[in-house]
């Protein structure tokens, strides 16, 4: 009998830097059925060149990666979607074994696939130990691989969010039945990092979050995920992780405060924003 037919939805939007390692990676999947469809959004840095040379399946859409997802999704013919962001590379048996755990329990309507960070600079080190914390933590884990009937049931990725949405789709999907995880990795490739532009990127997702906020799907897991002395605990709940080097451990929880702390601001200036908005 012919296995199932995976289809990987890859988001692009000037993806240049990263996305030949993303797809040679899914180009060496150990599992023989796969369908590959790349998502671009008007990218000029030759994204869309790149994608061509691995698979014939590329389209345009925008204007967030929530619409390029769900573009994907209705695109695809597998039974199975696999939703993959252009900077990450997966384990050779990723796809396989996400397969094997949804044909094994019918119950079973998303696969958590855990994450390790590779980058250059200290602070993609800092990123990297960071990454280290979440493996296994439900409430910080999001579903990256779905039953495709799973997804249209729920409606896809909310495309009013930015922020907040790979873990509000794994929250809903939830409701319909058991989310399991694999042990092979994704690798995401952090590139080179500052302080300062990871800063940036915090408050700038900080700012689109009151959706997800809003969206109640996921209200057990909300405090945890926003709040940093959740976060510090979880960091200090493995003191010989954190401190194996104590300077990059350090490193890490000011990272952490800062983030937290420009994350904060950005999401109370966007809803006094919209309050002003509203009221004026």
């Amino acid at each position: 009998m012919k296995p199932p037919l995976v289809s990987i939805v890859v988001p692009t939007y000037h993806s240049a830097a990263f996305l030949e390692g993303c797809l040679r990676s899914i180009a060496k999947q150990s599992y023989p059925e796969v369908e590959l469809i790349v998502v671009d959004n008007n990218s000029t840095d030759g994204t869309k060149e790149i994608a061509c040379a691995f698979t014939d399946k590329v389209f345009n859409k925008g204007p967030e990666r929530s619409a390029q997802r769900n573009f994907g999704v209705e695109k695809s013919t597998g039974v199975y979607v696999a939703i993959i962001d252009s900077d990450m590379e997966l384990h050779p048996d990723v796809i396989k074994s996400c397969v094997v755990e949804m044909e094994r329990d019918p119950a079973v309507q998303g696969v958590v696939v855990p994450e390790e960070s590779f980058g250059e600079g200290w602070w993609a080190q800092c990123k990297r130990l960071e990454k280290r914390f979440y493996v296994g933590v439900d409430w910080m884990e999001a579903a990256r691989f779905f039953r495709k009937s799973a997804v249209e049931k729920v409606g896809g990725y909310n495309e009013t969010m930015v922020s907040g949405e790979d873990w509000d789709l794994s929250q809903r999907i939830g409701l319909m039945g058991r989310i399991v995880r694999i042990a092979q990795f994704i690798r995401h490739n952090e590139g080179r990092i500052s302080l300062l532009k990871t800063i940036r990127k915090k408050f700038h997702y900080a700012r689109k979050f009151a959706r997800y906020v809003g969206s109640n799907k996921g209200e057990q897991n909300l405090s945890k995920q926003t709040g940093i002395r959740h976060r510090y605990a979880l960091f200090l709940s493995r003191p010989g992780t954190l401190f194996r080097n104590p300077l990059l451990g350090l490193s890490l929880l000011f990272m952490k405060t800062c983030e937290f702390g420009v994350g904060g601001a950005g999401y109370v200036m966007e809803k006094m924003r919209s309050h002003e908005k509203h009221t004026g």
